[in-house]
């Protein structure tokens, strides 16, 4: 029989609308809605307020500078966590999962990290921290997104692999609540074949791919959704090829409005070069958007359904291949249709539902290992929750 649930703390590396501030803001909705108070801490504030997650803390008003200032952010944290007394922290990112793990320890509270970035982004000290942390016992559980990531990070010590749980990203159906016209109108978007891409503006997204299109095909416009540190080269990117004033840089964009800026878009260009899932893609695809992504493993692992593409599939680096790609998109051929027809299936492959029953689970799981700290709230697990999490794990 369950007791009063306990608190349970979602502590993100920064304030952004991007991939792991929807899958933290979907597991938080489902995990309140099972009764569960949730609180969203995130380590600093960025581009956004992130006020629709609901109980939003910072522990600093920008990135830290210096050791000092990254001592400061740490205290703050454990304060911030002390006082709300969680049973669990569920940790995003690998900034979230280092510099996390220890100040939710020594609050008491139990600690479920996520990978939802490569291996080969992360840098060497970092990434010799989390695997310290997670072969020490510091992370209760660590959370990939997919089987790609399981195996990146199954290199890693045994203490390290056994607490590796494959929970595939979730996620909600984009409300498309206007036509084209009517969200290109909304949005300011222009007139005429549109392309779009909703990422942050980081080198790894490969945006500079989206943009060359334009200057093959004279017609064609792009508009990109997000914000982040290569917004500034982007933009140069345009201006050098002479298509600035047909790329529209949208910002970021509040999860309600991406359903709209999505009815927008003629295809979707997806030339990101390095991820661990790709919610962005599966979103679009499933919304009923072409999508025309970059030929690498985890693209084709999430954009199928039995096996089969939801997406075209096409080496970007080889811009004639890329063009005749988005070219056929646009074009709806046969093949494109049966993509688009396939890709609605991706709805029932990554439940958003499903992804929370798997995170509460290992709440319930990690929290029944052994007695709660002496001050920590209080969670009973059940049989069903730890099965649960026995039927997410390898």
């Amino acid at each position: 029989m369950r007791h009063r649930l306990a608190p349970v703390v979602l502590l993100q590396t920064q304030s952004e609308n991007a991939g792991a501030q929807e899958v933290s803001r979907l597991v938080g909705e489902r995990l309140a809605a099972r009764g569960y108070p949730v609180h969203h801490v995130f380590l600093y504030r960025k581009s956004s307020d992130c006020a629709w997650l609901g109980d939003v803390r910072f522990c600093a008003p920008a990135r830290p500078r210096g050791p000092l200032g990254v001592a400061r952010l740490l205290v703050r944290l454990y304060e911030t966590l002390r006082a709300i007394r969680p049973a669990t922290v569920v940790t995003f990112q690998h900034y979230g999962n280092v510099l996390g793990a220890v100040p939710a320890r020594l609050a008491g509270a139990r600690v479920i990290a996520n990978q939802t970035t490569s291996l080969r982004q992360v840098a060497r000290p970092l990434a010799r921290a989390d695997r310290l942390l997670g072969a020490l016992g510091i992370y209760d559980r660590v959370v990939v997104n997919s089987a790609q990531t399981l195996s990146e990070y199954g290199v890693h010590p045994a203490s390290y692999r056994d607490r590796l749980v494959l929970v595939e990203h979730g996620f909600d159906l984009k409300a498309r609540t206007l036509d084209a016209q009517a969200a290109r109108a909304a949005l300011d978007l222009p007139a005429g074949p549109l392309l779009g891409c909703v990422a942050r503006l980081h080198p790894s997204k490969n945006l500079e791919a989206a943009i060359g299109l334009l200057a093959r095909r004279q017609h064609w416009r792009l508009a990109l959704a997000g914000t982040g540190p290569h917004e500034a080269v982007l933009r140069a990117h345009a201006d050098r090829l002479g298509v600035a004033d047909r790329v529209t840089f949208v910002g970021e964009l509040p999860p309600a409005r991406i359903g709209d800026f999505l009815s927008a878009l003629d295809v979707f260009v997806f030339p990101t070069r390095i991820e661990t899932f790709g919610l962005a893609g599966v979103e679009a695809a499933q919304a009923g958007v072409p999508v025309v992504a970059n030929d690498i493993p985890i693209l084709r692992e999430v954009l199928a359904v039995d096996g089969a593409p939801c997406a075209a599939f096409v080496d970007v680096d080889d811009a004639a291949a890329l063009e005749s790609a988005v070219a056929e998109a646009l074009e709806r051929t046969p093949a494109v249709a049966a993509r688009v027809a396939r890709a609605a299936g991706l709805a029932e492959r990554y439940c958003a539902s499903a992804m929370a029953d798997a995170y509460a689970a290992l709440v319930e799981a990690v929290a029944a290992e052994r007695a709660p700290p002496r001050g920590a709230g209080r969670v009973e697990a059940t049989d069903d929750a730890l099965a649960a999490e026995r039927g997410n794990s390898r």
